[in-house]
Formats: C-alpha cells, structure tokens, sequence
C-alpha cells in the first residue's frame, strides 16, 4: 500500500528529495504517486513533521 502525506505537510519538500523512485510532487500537501510508490518509508523518515504516512 502506497504512503500518503497529510495535511501536517509544511511544504519543505524533504519527502521529495528522499524519495529514490521520484514518486513525489509538489503541491499543498505534496502529493504522492501511487502507482510509483515502492513502500520505502524513506519520504517518513525525511519529514520533519511526520506528515507522510503508511495508507
């Protein structure tokens, strides 16, 4: 199941820079392609506000 990112989302882009298959974009919260979402964890281990999540 893919991650998804909460509205606690601060809009830093840490997420998308940690991301290894660039499954994330930009946006208010940021947006996380499914599809592309390989289940890492590593866009919840970035984030300083927790706002990425397991779905």
């Amino acid at each position: 199941m893919a991650y998804k990112i909460s509205d606690e989302c601060i809009g830093c882009g840490a997420c998308m820079e940690g991301c290894p298959v660039q499954a994330i974009s930009e946006g208010t919260p940021y947006v996380i392609d499914e599809s592309a979402c390989i289940d890492c964890g590593a866009c919840e281990a970035n984030c300083p506000v927790g706002a990425p999540s397991e779905a």
